[in-house]
C-alpha cells in the first residue's frame, strides 16, 4: 500500500524544520519527487486535473466493485485491469523526470498508451477465442502480444525503475536462447526465430503463467483494495496520532526524538508499501527534531530510513505483504502475522538500542515534558485505529474474505474520517483518497506484471531447477553458502521495487531455492522477504537512506552506510530463523524454545550494537569491541553452548566497563 505519499512539482531540497507549514509540505514533495520514482508525475492543473482525478476515482471504485462481485474469466478481468493501468500510467508518468509542461502529454506517449491498452483490451474481449486457439495463435496475435509487453515494460521503466527491467531483459534473452532450435535443418534462422517468439508470446502474454499470472491476480484481488484503504487511512490523520503517541511514550527520554522516529516509523510503516514515503513523511518531523537534539545529520537521516524500512516487516499489516505471504504459503493470515512478531521486535530493538547508546555517548537530553502531548488528547484520538483493528479482526477471523474485509475497513476509515473534527473527511478528500489509491495501484500492478514475466520466463525455460541445482551443488553440505548467495540475489532484485511486488518477485525466484536447500517454506519466504526489503537501505541503491539524507542535509552515502549499520539486525535475524525456525514459532511444542531464542537474541543484539557504537558507560577499546561483537553473535546463534559463551563475554565486558568508569570517577 502507498500510504503517506504526496506529489510534487519541483526538485530542490531545503530545510524542513517548519513543521506543519506550506514550506514543509513543499519540501516533503521535493524529496519524494527526487528519490521516489512514483512521485515524479506529470503536472496537471485546472479542468484536466479535475477530469483525471475523477477518472482515477472511478477506477478505484471499479476495482472495489469488480474485486467483490466479478465472476469473469481471469484472462478477461486481469487483461482489462492491466489495460486501465496502462492508460492511467501513461497519463501520470512522463518519459523522464525533471521540468515538464503543464497539462501536456507528448504524441508518442499517447501512441504508446493507445497501443498498449489496446493490446490488453483486445485480449480481454477475445479471451475465450484465444483460449480455444491455444498454441495456434496467429501472426497478429503475436504482434499484439509484443506491443502489449513493450508498452508495459516502458511504463515500468518510468514508475518502477531500471533494475527490475534489467532482470526481465536478461531472462527474456535467456528464454529466447532456450527456446531456439539451434539445429535448423530445412528451417531458416528467421523462421526459427519466429517460432520461438510465437511460443514465448503465447506463454508470457496469453496464459496465466506470464504477465497476468499470480502476482497480477493477487494485486487485482487484494493489494489494490489495501492501497485504497491506506489512502483513506492517511486522510483520517492517523499519522499525526502515531507521531504524537511516540512522542508521549519516548520523547522525554535521553535522545528522545530518535526513539520517537523508531516508534512512529514502525507504526506508520506497517501499513505503508513505501520505505521512501514513510521516511519522508515521518522524517520531515523527526529528523529536524533529532538534529536540534544534537544527533549528527547522517545519524538522524539513517535512523529514520532504517526505522521506516523496518515498518515493512512490522505486523500485523507488513505493508500488505502479510496478506500476500498468506496466499503464497497457503497459511491463515493470522499465523503469518504472529510468525512475524519476534523478528520485527528484534529489528526495532536493535535500532532502539543503537540510538539510546548514541544518545548516552553524546550526552543528549530528551524533549521537555511540557512540550509533550497530554494523555487525555491522545485517548480522545484512539478511535483513529478502529479501521486497522477492524481489518485485522475480520481477516484473522476467517469469517469473511480478505476482499470483503478490506472493503469494510475502507468504509470504517471513511466513518472515522468524518468523526475527526481536526482533519474531517470531505468530498474533496474522498476523491483525493480514491485518486491516491489508483496512482498507488499503477506502480504495484506494473511491478507485479514484471514479476509475472520473471516467473513465466523461469517456468518456460526450467531455469528454476537449473538455478536450484547450481546453488545446491555450489553450497554442497554448507547451507550458509546458499543463504549468502540467495541474500545477494534478493538485495539486487529488491532495489527500488515496491514492497508487495518485491515479495512477489522473491517468492517466485528465490524462495524455491531455499526450500530445495532444506529450509521450511515459512523460513524461506521470510528470509527472502527480509533481504528484499533491506535493499532500500543498502548502498549503492539505498533510496530510503538517500531520502533521509535529503531532509537531514547530510552525505547520502554516509547516511546509507549508517542506516545499514543501525539495521544490522535485519542482516542477522534471517539467518537465525533459517537455522532455528523456532523464532517464527515453527516446529515448536512449547513456549520455552521461543523465549530462550528471543531473550538471547535481544542480548546478542545489545552486544553487537554496543560494539558497533563503541561506547557503553565509557569508550570501549577496539579489541574489546571485537570481542563483544563476537559474544553478541554467539548469543544470536541458536544453541545452548553458544548462548552461554556469548552471555559470559558480553556480561564480563559490561562489568569491566563499569569498574573502569568507577575507577575513573575516583581518580578524577
Amino acid at each position: 500500500m502507498k500510504l503517506f505519499k504526496k506529489k510534487v512539482e519541483e526538485v530542490p531540497v531545503v530545510d524542513t524544520a517548519a513543521a506543519g507549514s506550506e514550506e514543509m509540505t513543499a519540501n516533503i514533495d521535493a524529496v519524494m519527487r527526487k528519490y521516489d520514482r512514483e512521485s515524479a508525475t506529470r503536472i496537471w492543473e485546472g479542468v484536466p486535473k479535475i477530469v483525471l482525478r475523477w477518472v482515477m476515482a472511478v477506477f478505484s471504485v471499479y476495482c472495489i466493485g469488480m474485486t467483490l462481485f466479478s465472476v469473469e474469466l481471469p484472462e478477461t478481468k486481469l487483461a482489462r485491469f492491466l489495460a486501465f493501468i496502462i492508460i492511467l500510467g501513461y497519463m501520470t508518468y512522463p518519459a523522464k523526470k525533471g521540468s515538464m509542461k503543464v497539462n501536456y502529454v507528448p504524441w508518442y506517449d499517447i501512441v504508446l498508451m493507445v497501443l498498449g491498452a489496446g493490446a490488453f483490451l483486445y485480449y480481454a474481449f477475445n479471451a475465450m477465442t484465444i483460449i480455444k486457439l491455444a498454441t495456434l495463435i496467429e501472426v497478429h496475435h503475436v504482434i499484439i502480444g509484443v506491443v502489449g509487453l513493450l508498452a508495459l515494460a516502458e511504463l515500468c521503466r518510468r514508475c518502477v525503475g531500471i533494475p527490475i527491467l534489467c532482470v526481465v531483459g536478461v531472462l527474456l534473452v535467456y528464454t529466447f536462447y532456450n527456446q531456439m532450435s539451434w539445429n535448423f535443418g530445412f528451417m531458416s534462422f528467421g523462421e526459427n526465430l519466429y517460432q520461438s517468439l510465437h511460443t514465448i508470446i503465447y506463454k508470457l502474454f496469453y496464459t496465466t503463467s506470464g504477465v497476468i499470472g499470480t502476482p497480477v491476480n493477487v494485486c487485482y484481488t487484494y493489494i489494490v483494495l489495501f492501497i485504497i484503504f491506506g489512502a483513506f487511512l492517511e486522510r483520517t490523520g492517523i499519522a499525526n496520532f502515531f507521531i504524537s503517541l511516540a512522542n508521549k511514550v519516548a520523547g522525554w527520554s535521553s535522545g528522545g526524538p530518535a526513539k520517537v522516529a523508531v516508534i512512529s516509523s514502525a507504526l506508520c510503516g506497517m501499513v505503508s508499501g513505501s520505505s521512501v514515503g514513510n521516511t519522508v513523511t515521518t522524517g520531515s518531523v523527526t529528523i529536524p527534531m533529532m538534529k536540534r537534539t544534537g544527533y549528527k545529520p547522517e545519524f538522524a537521516g539513517a535512523v529514520e530510513a532504517a526505522a521506516s524500512t523496518g515498518g515493512q516487516i512490522m505486523p500485523p499489516i507488513m505493508g500488505a505483504a502479510a496478506f500476500l505471504m498468506a496466499e503464497y504459503m497457503d497459511l491463515p493470515y493470522m499465523q503469518v502475522a504472529v510468525k512475524a512478531i519476534l523478528p520485527a521486535v528484534l529489528y526495532f530493538a536493535g535500532i532502539f538500542i543503537a540510538v539510546h547508546l548514541e544518545a548516552k555517548k553524546l550526552g543528549l537530553q530528551g524533549i521537555s515534558k511540557s512540550e509533550l502531548p497530554a494523555w487525555g488528547s491522545l485517548v480522545k484520538k484512539v478511535y483513529l485505529i478502529i479501521p486497522l483493528v477492524l481489518l485485522v479482526w475480520l481477516v484473522s477471523s476467517g469469517l469473511r474474505t480478505m476482499q470483503f474485509s478490506a472493503a469494510v475497513a475502507i468504509a470504517a476509515a471513511m466513518l472515522v474520517g468524518f468523526l475527526n473534527k481536526d482533519e474531517r473527511l470531505t468530498l474533496k478528500k474522498i476523491l483525493e483518497a480514491l485518486e491516491a489509491g489508483a496512482k498507488g495501484a499503477v506502480t504495484v500492478a506494473v511491478a507485479c506484471g514484471m514479476a509475472g514475466l520473471i516467473a513465466g520466463c523461469i517456468t518456460v525455460t526450467g531455469l528454476a531447477s537449473t538455478l536450484i541445482n547450481a546453488i545446491v551443488t555450489l553450497s554442497g553440505d554448507h547451507i550458509i553458502i546458499g543463504l549468502v548467495l540467495t541474500m545477494l540475489c534478493c538485495i539486487v532484485l529488491g532495489m527500488g521495487v515496491p514492497t508487495t511486488a518485491n515479495y512477489c518477485i522473491m517468492a517466485s525466484t528465490c524462495a524455491p531455492i531455499l526450500i530445495q536447500l532444506g529450509l521450511p517454506a515459512v523460513a524461506a519466504h521470510f528470509f527472502v522477504f527480509y533481504f528484499g526489503i533491506v535493499a532500500d537501505i543498502t548502498p549503492p541503491v539505498a533510496l530510503a537512506a538517500y531520502a533521509g539524507s535529503a531532509i537531514a542535509k547530510s552525505n547520502p552515502m554516509k547516511t546509507g552506510f549508517t542506516a545499514t549499520k543501525l539495521a544490522i539486525a535485519a542482516f542477522i535475524v534471517p539467518y537465525i530463523f533459517a537455522y532455528s525456525p523456532a523464532m517464527l514459532f515453527e516446529g515448536v511444542t512449547g513456549f520455552w524454545p521461543v523465549l530462550q531464542i528471543g531473550m538471547s537474541s535481544v542480548l546478542g543484539i545489545f552486544g553487537i550494537a554496543a560494539a558497533m557504537n563503541g561506547h557503553l558507560v565509557r569508550p570501549i577499546p577496539m579489541l574489546l569491541r571485537l570481542v563483544m561483537a563476537v559474544g553478541g553473535l554467539c548469543m544470536m546463534i541458536p544453541g545452548g553452548l553458544t548462548d552461554v559463551i556469548g552471555l559470559v563475554v558480553v556480561v564480563a565486558i559490561i562489568a569491566f566497563q563499569h569498574v573502569m568508569k568507577k575507577k575513573e570517577v575516583r581518580t578524577a
